[in-house]
């Protein structure tokens, strides 16, 4: 009997240990019983304080607990907001995604357009980084590209959106920058002999960024290239179309391919 009683007693106190321990995370969640608006405003009050991560934890009881109200539905962008500031991308851009797929009608499918865009927008900062001294042909300008598609979607959808105009202005820069890219990979090619190559990106230029200012060197590029090539047909082209535009352009000058002096910054 006396044997008996210790392993009772080890017995009873162990599993109160472990009903103590699985009562615990229970206790220590202080958002319990709290309603919606009050878990999305905490979760705000993190945000705005920079709190990023505290702030998606909220957000995430705040679907779980609630996840047909409007407030869930919001959660999503602001889970997407925090991901972007926090420097993480694809977390962000899987947020968005969501968002768009769930709630197509939802009033703010503006915005999620307008912050997908600010995400590529951040990712292709690398590639718009033009006065380093990296090889631009080296670059992926994937992330300006995507950058510029979604907020040609918001311009498009929803061109009195309060965030139209600032897309608009980054659109500008993007595409001067995308121009920009292809002028550095047409001289690239060019420089190093590969001049059908130089050619059709100069070409590609042209098609694509004909209101940018890369559009008088891109034309140097093809008269040049082809004159290497014996293509003076196409050479005697492209060169009258590039006096007709450009009366007094100094861009037929093959040294200047070497540097920057024949063409300006955009």
């Amino acid at each position: 009997m006396n044997k008996i009683l210790p392993r009772i007693l080890a017995a009873t106190i162990a599993a109160a240990l472990i009903a103590g321990c699985a009562a615990t995370p229970q206790e220590q969640d202080e958002t319990r019983g709290w309603s919606a608006e009050k878990i999305y405003a905490e979760a705000k009050a993190e945000q705005i304080s920079k709190n990023y991560d505290r702030s998606n934890k909220l957000l995430e009881k705040l679907e779980a607990r609630y996840p047909y109200g409007r407030h869930a539905q919001q959660a999503i962008l602001e889970t997407a907001y925090n991901n972007y500031k926090g420097q993480e991308p694809l977390l962000a851009l899987s947020a968005i995604d969501r968002f768009i797929k769930q709630y197509p009608a939802h009033p703010s499918m503006d915005y999620a357009f307008y912050l997908r865009g600010l995400v590529h927008f951040n990712e292709s900062q690398g590639f718009l980084s033009f006065l380093s001294k990296q090889d631009m042909s080296e670059r992926d300008p994937q992330a300006a590209r995507d950058s510029f598609e979604s907020f040609s979607q918001l311009v498009t959808r929803f061109p009195d959106s309060r965030y139209a105009a600032d897309a608009q202005l980054r659109m500008g820069y993007l595409i001067g920058a995308l121009a920009d890219y292809e002028l550095h990979v047409a001289k690239y090619y060019y420089k190093r002999g590969a001049y059908l190559a130089a050619a059709n990106r100069g070409k590609h230029l042209l098609e694509t960024y004909g209101n940018t200012k890369q559009v008088e060197p891109a034309l140097g590029v093809m008269v040049l290239a082809y004159d290497k090539l014996g293509l003076t047909e196409l050479r005697d082209d492209a060169k009258r179309v590039l006096l007709k535009n450009y009366p007094d352009t100094k861009v037929l000058d093959p040294e200047s391919l070497q540097g920057r002096a024949w063409w300006a910054p955009w």
